[in-house]
């Protein structure tokens, strides 16, 4: 999982523990992502599924995509679609992806690159493997996440971020036990890259075999901790957590999670990505490709769809 790293992360700027008298999060449900097919057939895990919506606000849902490691000819990608409403986040940790849309935005991004794309209004676009990871085989993973946008935002201008992996902040704790990569918004004061309409912080962090990981997290963000890779636990109580599993937290101003001792073979850390973000606290209405406010409004999407007021498939597509 190389993703972004480095040599040694007592270099990079430290992150202190949480300020006494801070109010540790305590963990109020622990999910099992269901595995399932996307797109054209790559195989994902549902972050979110039975997780409440009114604890995930303001987000919809996240994929972990793979980890696959395809044979020539096999890898796969998803067909032209379109999208209204949120915004879609893909942070590729092994592996090529290229991305287009019919706003103009794309590009190819590769280990710890984030392709950001703010559907806003509607646009069509479409994700895909380069030919040559098709041709060769290779390793693929990575996450997708989908922010919802407030109803005041929903049918703003389509945007696109490409995030490259150098550009992320990199952290470390006091021990070096951990490396902290900030992809958007802020912890303890450092800031990532991402520029958000909905204001959120997305880290992905990797923790040593035996080491902590303390955040202040702040206290009108909701607060949720999704395992890639390895073993731990989360929170004060130690609730234990495995590859696949989503942590839900609830009030306070600080989280905490610690990797076990003795990781598997192929996971020799724990792997996490660690998200929250300030609700929009407004009714959602989702099916397939477009995230609203009320039913007419997907009508309407579905409508403006058919009728190609979304855009249309560039000359030049991938």
């Amino acid at each position: 999982m190389p993703a972004v790293t480095v040599e040694n992360p007592l270099n990079l700027p430290q992150l202190h523990k949480p300020a006494v008298g801070s109010r540790p999060r305590k963990v109020v449900q622990v999910a099992t992502a269901p595995s399932g097919l996307e797109g054209e057939g790559f195989p994902v895990r549902r972050a979110f599924a039975g997780v409440d919506q009114a604890r995930l606000d303001p987000f919809v849902m996240m994929d972990q995509m793979g980890e696959v490691e395809y044979a020539a000819g096999e890898a796969k990608g998803t067909p032209w679609h379109p999208h209204r409403g949120f915004e879609t986040v893909t942070y590729l940790i092994d592996g090529t992806f290229r991305h287009q849309d019919s706003a103009g935005g794309g590009g190819l991004i590769t280990d710890g690159d984030t392709q950001w794309m703010t559907a806003g209004s509607g646009l069509l676009h479409i994700e895909a493997p380069p030919e040559e990871l098709v041709r060769s085989g290779g390793l693929f993973h990575g996450i997708q996440l989908w922010v919802n946008l407030p109803s005041v935002q929903k049918m703003s201008d389509p945007r696109y971020q490409d995030i490259r992996a150098g550009n992320v902040k990199l952290l470390t704790t006091e021990d070096g036990g951990s490396l902290v990569r900030v992809i958007a918004g802020s912890v303890a004061g450092y800031d990532g890259p991402g520029i958000t309409h909905t204001p959120i912080t997305l880290i992905h962090a990797t923790v040593s075999p035996g080491a902590r990981l303390e955040l202040p997290w702040q206290p009108d963000y909701n607060a949720l901790v999704y395992v890639l890779n390895g073993a731990g636990t989360v929170g004060t109580e130690g609730r234990p957590v495995r590859m696949g599993q989503t942590a839900v937290f609830g009030d306070g101003d600080s989280i905490e999670l610690r990797a076990d001792d003795k990781q598997e073979g192929r996971s020799p850390n724990l792997d996490v990505i660690i998200l929250g973000g300030l609700p929009i606290g407004e009714e959602v209405a989702w099916y397939g490709p477009f995230v609203m406010n009320t039913h007419a409004e997907l009508a309407q999407a579905f409508d403006d769809f058919r009728s190609g007021r979304m855009g249309t498939v560039p000359a030049d597509r991938i």
